[in-house]
């Protein structure tokens, strides 16, 4: 960008214009050092996160752990011993995520910074299940389970105003008194 405009104030010297043009000329730097803001903010990794759990403990989403044949593949050397580890690491990987669990939602005491880590921990996990395409089903937000609950209620609301309408319409109405004895 600066050789661009030392060229430009170059060929203006050359061209013979005036001072004042030669003042127009604006040099634009861009700031280095400044941090960029980071995509998620902590509310939003916790309600991410929030999110992620609920869906699994509701069942609305699978996740497929590794199994202790998929860890045992890494480690074939397991096969000459009698007790397969590979099956202690599925357990443990599973405890694991339980633990973090149970420390999210306040069940197992610990202190804001490990909550904050257990947060953070849940939330590369999902991270990995989602890249390592683990997770099945669909994440459900807490928005939009609290939407499904108001449009339910707006839908019973409208099917009883339906019903009352229809009632109203198709019942025969019944003649006044009045006209029944000028027809008759």
């Amino acid at each position: 960008m600066d050789r661009f405009v030392k060229e430009r104030s170059r060929m203006e010297k050359k061209s013979g214009e005036n001072e004042e043009t030669k003042k127009l000329v604006v040099r634009i730097r861009k700031k280095q050092g400044e941090p960029l803001s980071p995509l998620f903010s902590p509310s939003e990794v916790r309600n991410v996160v929030s999110e992620f759990v609920a869906s699994w403990i509701r069942g609305d989403i699978v996740i497929r752990f590794p199994t202790a044949a998929e860890l045992s593949k890494k480690t074939p050397l397991n096969i000459a011993f009698p007790v397969d580890p590979s099956v202690n690491a599925e357990l443990k990987i599973k405890e694991h995520y339980v633990d973090l669990l149970s420390v999210c939602a306040g069940i197992k005491k610990a202190s804001t910074e490990d909550q904050e880590k257990a947060i953070q921990e849940v939330f590369r996990m999902l991270l990995m299940f989602r890249s390592a395409n683990r997770i099945e089903g669909r994440i459900m937000s807490n928005d939009l389970d609290r939407r499904m609950k108001e449009l339910e209620k707006t839908m019973n609301t409208t099917g009883r105003l339906v019903e009352q309408i229809t009632g109203f319409l198709f019942t025969k109405k019944k003649k006044p008194a009045a006209r029944k004895k000028r027809e008759g």
